[in-house]
């Protein structure tokens, strides 16, 4: 379950209401009420946490964020946008993953979702990770 405290404004979601998915990125948040606003068009709409889903990172996802792919002679992927780089173990596996910038290393050991990449890079380089392309 997601909890409030780990959306940040910019972070890409699927926000669903009755049925109805779209991809929006996180425009405000209301921690008070546990309520986040996404845009995923016009107008910009107020979901409750129950009504987002994280968007799980894998491969199309580091494609749509414009992440450049090689693959390298040990079998291991290197994904880089800049100087920012995430490492996976083989092509496809994101069960855990090695992410540096400069000289800031971080060892991720279990899967993640695009929110928290998007998070770490804006903490480790200062810029936010946006742009996606669905």
């Amino acid at each position: 379950m997601l909890k409030i405290n780990e959306i940040k404004v910019g972070d890409y979601f699927i926000a669903e209401n009755e049925g109805d998915q779209k991809l929006g990125v996180v425009s405000d948040i209301n921690f008070m009420n546990h309520q986040v606003c996404i845009n995923a068009g016009v107008p910009d709409l107020w979901y409750s946490i129950s009504q987002i889903k994280p968007i799980p990172l894998n491969e199309k996802a580091m494609t749509n964020l414009k992440f450049t792919k090689q693959i390298n002679p040990d079998g291991t992927v290197k994904f880089s946008k800049g100087a920012f780089r995430l490492l996976i173990p083989k092509e496809g596996d994101f069960s855990k993953m090695e992410i540096w910038y400069r000289d800031e290393h971080r060892h991720i050991q279990s899967p993640i979702f695009i929110h928290e990449l998007q998070n770490h890079f804006k903490s480790m380089t200062n810029i936010v990770l946006s742009n996606i392309a669905y």
